[in-house]
């Protein structure tokens, strides 16, 4: 049978059921919105033909008015912004059910990239030995952040999930009766979520996704690649932040540490449970049936009746499930013995930790905390320890032993610190040694930012601790002093034995977010591959075996768009035996939140090592040449960028054009968006999540492409478009590069905020960024021979441009209420009440945008 191409199966199955179940939507009762789903598509076509004519959204807004709704009082009109937002938040989640149940359908989950490619196309290439010997050693390590770019609560990611599946199944009278479901449930939390609550919603997707996802993949690998040869190693595994990232998040205390360490145990716990009922309906045979009634209620009663007690070890669990297999094999023809093989693949890589909980804390706050030890503890460090030179600093932090208690220390942050180590003890010796086994540092410059949080344990009375040291390099200068720090640290002899003992492996983390911030969009990608080459040359200089742990968001600028092509673009010089990754916010829910998705990315990611490491093992490989056209290329970039951050308007603009100081007010994430509470905002304490969004709310995504038409452009002046052109054609990683750059500008609409060109404060900085837009746009279709954006990417493109169009109502709400609220506060204390109102449309109006785009911030 034919299948119809990309676009047109988006177009069958997304597009033309979305304005179906739409129309449904819009006609549904709901209590006092009577006309909203009347008034919406009129005023969206209204926001359309105006942004055409060249009209701003106070104009968009008051013809509106003028035209559909006479004589309409302020409070009427009030009332109006916030049933349009309200309808256009339910509308994208419609949008999301649809896109989503039709996954499968516009993705091919069995062709390239897909389990399932990788082992024909290692089949058709004779290389079976060469996969089966990738896979005893790759491991793809998804890690969940916590970070605030997720606004469904609970309640509504039920309604989704349902959705999605009726929506599967054509289910009209349901699909109708969860869209009025929809539009009375709020999708608004009036109380700031806890670390602990942020924890419960991420391993939902633990529970009811990955738990499945991962579990159905190895048992794929085992049974169908590996066969006969029993696989030793894990390829994927999860990591968790929620309860354990203490970077600027005060909120984050041991205690909810230690809550968060036993609700994954409980959860992963409870799958078992789950899975061992099932298994006691088929194995009703003699012996066995006795031991999977033991092991039963021994589930039952570490999940359902303990108060942190657990009445199983790990050994025990998987002496049951061998015991059984055992029995079956020898006394009953190996009946059933695949449910059972499959439930011990899934304990393999769960155990009883479920995700590993990482620690993070801030190398600023480590040196204020090691000020006070040192002050407190003259004995241990002498009198003069601070003026002692580097070296013998170094020697001095490796070595250093005690036993030290937080209750003698005043110091809130002292306490926090010395009890999350002893909280880590406590966890492994619950949750085994993966359940809580890396300790990250960000922020980090020098080797003594890691060899403080080294001696952390040592000071704690922890000897030769099973815990992993993670530097966290993020700025553009600290990428490039990264190599030279881990060299210190490699020389220590003593720090080379702690290696040892953790199977001689060094992970270190590379953040792409705040190098973003930091240096722009082409030098912050550039200076984490040089550092990437420059790490992995000292690692193996000194044989260790270096593992990257990439801290990425959801847009390009923050390290996301094309992932997995990246990956796959890395060439030998970068070590890449692990696969280690940040996801957060809408990334889950967007590329890793239903079983089809999960699936097809997470082998997606195997898929971009098995390239690396067996099919194109020694292809990627930059040359000298294309490295210095990559040089030069991010040098202009970031030159630009850098004089562009540092112009008087930058800060400003943000601060009274943009939704930034609105992010705070949501109350999506235990976070503060800032990581110092200062009343003048700097930069550098600005968390990248609520920068990049607040771009990505004015449509302009300045993060994503500013400074890569500049650079572009001095190739073209200096008649050296060749070059370029040569790179982009041999190179897969400058190519990923420039599609994720493309992907920022698809999502930019400079007509919304096209009035302020006309700001006297601040027409000339707008100016300034439109400029580059347009010079980049230019440069990037000339570059890739397309005519529109995305041209390669039809059904993205189509999801975009449906998406963005479903939500130009709010943007426009947005920004009117935006325009409004600078002309009352330019006499705020008699407009107090009308400014609270308008505050208030404006964070509302930054959910369903946030939401629509997928992976904004």
């Amino acid at each position: 049978m034919y299948t119809l191409p990309k676009t047109e199966r988006f177009q069958e199955q997304v597009a033309s059921k979305y304005n179906i179940y739409n129309s449904i939507f819009m006609t549904l009762p709901f209590d006092k919105i009577d006309n909203t789903g009347a008034l919406l598509p009129l005023f969206s076509k209204i926001c359309e033909s105006g942004y055409a004519n060249g009209k701003n959204p106070k104009e968009i807004v008051e013809q509106f008015f003028d035209t559909y709704i006479e004589n309409v009082s302020e409070e009427q009109k009030i009332n109006l912004f916030f049933r349009f937002i309200q309808y256009v938040e339910r509308q994208v989640v419609l949008f999301d059910a649809i896109e989503d149940a039709a996954f499968s359908i516009i993705n091919n989950l069995e062709g390239r990239g897909s389990l399932r490619g990788i082992k024909e196309n290692a089949d058709q290439r004779f290389q079976k030995k060469e996969l089966l010997e990738f896979l005893e050693n790759f491991n793809v390590k998804t890690v969940l952040t916590a970070h605030p770019t997720q606004f469904y609560p609970g309640s509504v990611l039920g309604i989704i999930t349902d959705l999605t599946e009726a929506i599967k199944k054509n289910n009209l009278a349901q699909i109708e009766q969860l869209l009025a479901q929809l539009g009375k449930t709020p999708f608004i939390k009036k109380e700031k979520p806890t670390p602990y609550d942020e924890a419960v919603s991420l391993i939902w997707y633990l529970e009811n996704v990955f738990y499945e996802t991962i579990g159905n993949m190895m048992h794929y690998i085992q049974k169908n690649i590996a066969k006969n040869n029993t696989l030793e190693n894990n390829p994927f595994s999860l990591g968790f932040w929620p309860g354990g990232d203490r970077d600027g998040n005060p909120f984050v205390t041991t205690e909810i540490t230690l809550h968060v360490a036993d609700r994954l145990r409980t959860s992963i716990l409870k799958c078992y449970y789950l899975d061992v009922r099932k298994l006691k309906r088929k194995l009703t045979f003699s012996g066995v049936d006795v031991l999977v009634t033991e092991l039963e209620t021994k589930l039952y009663r570490s999940v359902f009746y303990s108060q942190g007690e657990i009445f199983i070890t790990q050994k025990e669990f998987e002496n049951y499930l061998i015991e059984i297999k055992k029995l079956l094999v020898n006394k009953h023809q190996s009946l059933y013995l695949d449910d059972v093989n499959a439930l011990l693949q899934k304990f393999e890589v769960f155990g009883f930790h479920f995700a590993s909980l990482d620690i993070r804390q801030n190398s600023k706050i480590h040196k204020q905390v090691f000020e006070d030890i040192i002050a407190k503890n003259t004995a241990l460090f002498g009198t003069n320890f601070n003026q002692l030179k580097e070296t013998d600093k170094l020697k001095k932090l490796v070595t250093i032993t005690a036993n030290l208690n937080y209750n003698n220390f005043d110091d809130e942050f002292t306490q926090r610190t010395i009890s999350s180590i002893k909280a880590i003890k406590t966890i492994q010796e619950k949750n085994g040694e993966k359940g809580c086994h890396r300790y990250i540092i960000s922020n980090n410059e020098t080797a003594q930012n890691v060899l403080e949080a080294y001696a952390l344990f040592g000071l704690c009375g922890w000897q030769n601790p099973s815990v992993d040291i993670v530097p966290l390099f993020e700025s553009v200068s600290d990428l490039e002093n990264a190599a030279q720090v881990m060299e210190q640290l490699y020389l220590l002899p003593e720090y080379k034995e702690h290696l040892k003992r953790r199977k001689n492996k060094q992970t270190i983390m590379l953040g792409f977010s705040d190098g973003t911030k930091d240096g722009g969009y082409l030098m912050a990608n550039w200076a984490i591959y040089k550092a990437k080459v420059a790490l992995t040359q000292m690692a193996r200089k000194y044989d260790i075996d270096v593992i990257f742990f990439d801290g990425r968001g959801g847009p390009p600028a923050r390290g996301g768009g094309k992932t997995s092509q990246f990956y796959a673009s890395l060439g030998p010089e970068i070590e890449n035996r692990e696969l280690q990754l940040t996801i957060q916010g809408q990334t889950i829910s967007s590329n890793f939140g239903t079983l089809d998705s999960c699936q097809y990315n997470l082998e997606n990611l195997l898929a971009a090592g098995a390239n690396n490491q067996v099919f194109h093992k020694n292809e990627n490989l930059l040359s000298q040449k294309e490295k210095e056209i990559m040089q030069e290329l991010c040098e202009i970039s970031y030159q630009k960028y850098t004089a562009f951050k540092n112009h008087p308007k930058f800060v400003s603009y943000l601060e009274e054009m943009s939704t930034l100081n609105y992010y705070a007010k949501t109350n999506i994430g235990s976070r503060p968006s800032k990581r110092k509470q200062a009343d003048k905002l700097n930069l550098d304490d600005l968390r990248a999540i609520p920068f990049v969004g607040s771009w990505s709310q004015l449509k302009q995504n300045v993060p994503g492409f500013f400074g890569v038409g500049t650079a572009l452009q001095h190739f073209e002046k200096e008649n050296r478009w060749r070059e370029v052109n040569d790179l982009y054609n041999s190179s897969l990683f400058f190519k990923t590069l420039i599609e994720n750059s493309m992907m920022a500008l698809s999502k930019s609409f400079f007509p919304l905020t096209a009035y302020m060109k006309n700001d006297a404060e601040f027409g000339e900085f707008w100016q300034l960024i439109f400029e580059e837009y347009k010079n980049t746009l230019r440069l990037l279709l000339k570059l890739t021979g397309f005519s529109t954006l995305m041209e390669n990417e039809p059904s993205g493109k189509a999801s975009i441009e449906l998406r963005e169009k479903i939500v130009l109502p709010l943007l426009t709400v947005q920004q009117y209420a935006l325009m409004h609220l600078r002309v009352l506060k330019q006499n705020s204390e008699q407009n107090a009440k009308a400014i609270e109102v308008y505050e208030k449309i404006v964070t509302r109006s930054l959910f369903g945008n946030i939401n629509a785009s997928r992976n904004s911030a």
